[in-house]
């Protein structure tokens, strides 16, 4: 096959603009590439001074993760346990006491969010609606809800991460 040939058919196809499309993407991709190396150059500057993601959230938690946590909620390294956790079945069992600083206490009280995000929802789910809700709405009400429990988690006194934390400690 004749390479004149394919290429006078290719011309007559496009109009003979196949040559100026040609070299419109060939520029294209100069400048793209040229792009992609400033930026690679200023990462490079830029390597030492700055510092990754995982330093600037806490640990554990996403960019974008806006609710409210329990990190820093509470400041007693030795405290009693609330709620049901007070309920010992063995009265000859020493009382132990709960670092709610620590991240097991933390992750304790993350469990505990989530069976009370659960009942909450269970619960949202009976209320009946006048109106039908859209998607945003029904988005902003998980995130209100989110909070709500977040907030019955920290001062309720369920008692449940006390509980969590003591049998895993």
């Amino acid at each position: 096959m004749n390479v004149g040939l394919v290429s006078n058919t290719y011309s007559s196809i496009t109009n003979g603009k196949g040559a100026l499309q040609s070299a419109r993407q060939s520029a294209d991709a100069q400048s793209f590439s040229a792009l992609v190396e400033k930026f690679k150059a200023q990462n490079e500057e830029k390597a030492e001074a700055s510092i990754s993601s995982s330093q600037v959230t806490a640990r554990g938690r996403l960019n974008g993760d806006w609710t409210s946590g329990f990190a820093g909620s509470f400041t007693q390294t030795a405290a009693k346990p609330t709620g049901a956790a007070v309920n010992q079945a063995n009265v000859h069992v020493q009382p132990k006491t709960i670092d709610k600083t620590s991240e097991l206490y933390e992750k304790s009280l993350e469990l505990e969010n989530y069976f009370v995000k659960q009942m909450l929802s269970a619960m949202r789910k009976t209320v009946v609606k006048t109106n039908e809700s859209d998607f945003a709405q029904n988005m902003y009400e998980d995130m209100l809800y989110d909070e709500y429990s977040t907030a019955m988690t920290k001062s309720a006194g369920f008692g449940l991460a006390d509980q969590i934390y003591l049998s895993l400690v």
